[in-house]
């Protein structure tokens, strides 16, 4: 059969929250966060009938406990789907739903399912970030890679060594921009129709309801952030103000072919176009969004001038302004995050892939003008992936 045209439908995602005993999530279960977006899209989304869900693929880096047990699956019988719908758990690291979405869109693509819901979760409050890896000892002693690769802030710092034009300056005044950016487009009320509350529990303070991001800090000035210690070299260039943080959240998505979404009245927001992983040195995992985005734009003889909006995750600044450079594009480019990106709003790991896509949605819907937009991410152990997607309000 002939491939099918595939589109995004709808995204929802939970506020994200910081990890840790404070969090908003520290006495909430991963698989809770999932269990409330997938409900979320299929509220918002009457016309889908449950049982015509074909997969459920919901990615996690840390596949154990509360976000274990083949999260796709289970995720979808806690639910309440049809215990016909089948599911699966994914693991790409950082690029963990986007990795989902791409492998749903394949299914979908080839006619295996006419819908799915793909997306991502991360409790890095429960599961903090390595926990229970064992790392195979020939990853060092046979020098397969730098000692460095492992601890993502210190492949950052190798980053900068790589770039000297990427200064701690302009990595600080680019965290403030995402801030800044962040803040204007919660004013803007652009962020919360993506936003599903979640309910939190408490034993100090009993239940309550998450309904905004927590890592926000819209207060931040270029004097603080040049304050800040650099955790992860003395005298480095590394700092939490101009990195993601540790979050919580959830993410899903609605992925369908085009002509099944006609058929059902769902919207198709944005058409997927092509996509591209590549993998790079671990121990410079940042820039592998360069590779991936340079073939994804070659395969479809397009250059970065044809992209009219640019969502990159921000696991460091200076990732980001690397990917800039590389394209020429500058720090300041409006079409790049124009509602912040993750050193504001957090980067709840192998969750942010769709993240990205909720946001570029929403900016497609009100940009007719733009054709083309991508999502683009670095991910750990050195790959980096990117999503090309088309404007179907063009």
């Amino acid at each position: 059969m002939r491939a099918r045209d595939v589109v995004f439908v709808d995204g929802v995602r939970t506020p994200f929250g910081k990890a840790g005993p404070k969090g908003i999530y520290a006495q909430t279960r991963a698989d809770d966060l999932v269990v409330r977006v997938i409900r979320e899209l299929m509220r918002r989304n009457p016309q889908l009938p449950p049982e015509r869900v074909g997969e459920v693929a919901i990615a996690a880096t840390a596949q154990t406990g509360d976000q274990g047990l083949t999260i796709g699956r289970s995720a979808a019988i806690l639910a309440g789907l049809p215990r016909s719908v089948p599911g699966f758990a994914i693991d790409r690291m950082c690029a963990g739903a986007m990795t989902a979405v791409t492998t749903v869109a394949g299914e979908v693509s080839q006619g295996a399912a006419d819908i799915a819901i793909a997306g991502g979760v991360e409790h890095m409050g429960h599961h903090p970030m390595g926990e229970g890896v064992d790392p195979n000892p020939r990853f060092l002693s046979e020098q397969l890679v730098d000692t460095s690769a492992l601890v993502m802030g210190q492949t950052a710092e190798n980053l900068h060594d790589r770039f000297p034009a990427v200064t701690r300056e302009r990595a600080d005044r680019y965290a403030y921009h995402s801030q800044r950016k962040l803040a204007a487009a919660y004013a803007r009320g652009k962020i919360q129709p993506g936003l599903v509350p979640m309910a939190v529990r408490s034993a100090e303070q009993g239940w309550g309801l998450a309904t905004a991001d927590e890592p926000p800090r819209p207060g931040t000035t270029l004097e603080g952030l040049a304050e800040l210690k650099t955790p992860f070299r003395p005298h480095g260039r590394v700092t939490a103000g101009n990195s993601a943080g540790l979050n919580d959240g959830a993410t899903g998505c609605v992925i369908a072919a085009a002509d099944f979404a006609a058929e059902l009245g769902l919207p198709a927001r944005m058409r997927l176009v092509d996509y591209q992983f590549a993998g790079v040195d671990p121990e410079v995992m940042g820039i592998g969004p360069v590779p991936a985005t340079e073939a994804l734009l070659a395969r479809n003889d397009l250059t970065m001038d044809d992209i009219g909006l640019i969502e990159v995750n921000e696991a460091f600044a200076v990732q980001v302004l690397a990917f800039l450079d590389h394209f020429k594009v500058d720090d300041e480019d409006p079409r790049v995050n124009p509602l912040g990106g993750a050193i504001a709003v957090g980067h709840p790991l192998a969750s942010s892939g769709v993240r990205l896509m909720i946001q570029l949605a929403a900016e497609l819907a009100e940009r007719p003008e733009v054709r083309y937009g991508i999502t683009t991410m670095c991910i750990g152990l050195g790959m980096g992936g990117t999503v090309l997607w088309e404007n179907v309000n063009a």
